[in-house]
């Protein structure tokens, strides 16, 4: 069975930006500016970029959670490749063996196959099977040998999967079902409209009314309208009524071993520990070059102070102080930074980690370490953290608009 043999690219840490990178760079394309494949920046730069969104959820039978996004979620993938006119293939059927022959032949043809794997199927993920949750997201399988696959997936190291379960991966959800995306090399001439386009997308969603939902769920006021929740006492959305002190603020922290808490969201979820901005300040960086603005580096520099600033809250959410809670968060820096290095070397590890996570989870919502009134003055803090990202993020925007003009 076909494994590429010149397959070498683990650099990706996002799902969809970061399976694309590894592809790009195994195609080896240059772009025009650097002489290198295209960054994952420069692609998160071209997919719309960064944003705030904060949602809180709550599902029957599950504890409430916190939705924390931090860059453009509307179908980034398909906005990447229409920007930079990348020529692909689409492979889909219904049946299981016309897709494990599909993604042979494509392996044959000499490409990395893009695929769709529900994430909760995928073993090297450590996720418990449910039947009421999925996630479908992108993968690269750049191999298959006997009944093995073999895996590009946000890891520095390659990773395995027996083919029977990532069939049934691929299976999961009808409308990604066997689906597979061949893809060619862009075209290199649509970079800096792809680019321009990037940034303005972002702009929109820091600024104008969101494509879907409330106003206030998105970009700059949805900063504003998580630091009123942290500190309004009658709202019922509102942190003290609907995270009160026990397992339900634990969870919009920590979150557990399949939803992300708020830590999680801007520590370990995109591609650096500071909220994607680290990255982004990278594309714009790029930007500066190929559109020749260099003021977009300033706009830059402004996110990088942002990046700090959200370091500094995720600090907060899980801070020194209060040791069941630095504990959990050593524990999750140190879980991700395992699989990024390890991989699947690392699961044993990774699954002790998960272990005392759930203990600490139950600990948690057993004898919360702070009290009711001690809550309420950490969150009028965290409140200023929250306050003073939107500054620092209004001046970066408002930056970038000036460099744009």
């Amino acid at each position: 069975m076909p494994i590429l043999k010149n397959y070498r690219h683990f650099a990706g840490r996002h799902r969809e930006t970061g399976s694309l990178h590894n592809i790009l760079a195994y195609q080896g394309q240059p772009a025009p500016h650097t002489g290198q494949p295209i960054s994952e920046a420069l692609l998160l730069g071209i997919s719309g970029g960064i944003t705030v969104g904060y949602f809180t959820f709550e599902y029957e039978g599950y504890l409430p959670h916190i939705a924390l996004l931090t860059r453009n979620t509307f179908d980034p993938l398909e906005t990447m490749f229409e920007r930079l006119a990348l020529p692909r293939e689409v492979l889909q059927t219904s049946k299981p063996e016309t897709g494990v022959k599909h993604l042979l032949d494509t392996l044959d043809s000499g490409h990395p196959a893009l695929v769709w794997a529900d994430a909760f199927l995928l073993p090297y993920n450590l996720l418990p099977h449910d039947d009421r949750m999925w996630m479908m997201t992108p993968i690269v399988v750049y191999g298959a040998d006997d009944d093995t696959t073999y895996v590009a997936d946000r890891s520095g190291q390659p990773l395995t999967v027996p083919m029977e379960t990532l069939t049934q991966a691929r299976a999961r959800v009808k409308a990604d079902r066997f689906r597979i995306l061949v893809l060619d090399t862009p075209d290199m001439n649509k970079l800096p409209a792809a680019v321009q386009k990037g940034i303005w997308q972002c702009l929109s969603l820091y600024t104008d009314a969101p494509p879907k939902g409330r106003r206030e769920n998105f970009g700059l006021a949805a900063l504003e309208y998580w630091a009123t929740m942290l500190t309004n006492t009658r709202n019922k959305h509102s942190w003290e009524r609907y995270f009160p002190v026990g397992s339900r603020l634990y969870a919009a922290l920590a979150g557990d071993t399949v939803q992300p808490g708020a830590f999680d969201w801007i520590s370990t979820w995109g591609t650096d520990a500071g909220a994607d901005r680290n990255v982004y300040a990278n594309f714009l960086d790029e930007a500066a070059a190929i559109l020749n603005k260099p003021d977009l580096k300033s706009a830059a520099a402004q996110f990088r102070t942002a990046a700090n600033a959200w370091c500094a809250l995720a600090a907060a959410l899980l801070p020194d102080d209060v040791p069941l809670l630095k504990e959990t968060r050593d524990l999750k820096l140190q879980k991700h930074r395992l699989f990024v290095e390890q991989g699947g070397e690392a699961l044993d590890d990774i699954r002790a980690i998960n272990r005392r996570l759930d203990e600490l989870k139950r600990s948690a919502g057993d004898n919360f370490p702070l009290s009711e009134a001690e809550v309420r003055e950490w969150c009028e803090t965290l409140a200023q953290h929250v306050l003073t990202i939107r500054d620092l993020e209004r001046s970066a925007v408002g930056m970038m608009q000036a460099a744009m003009s």
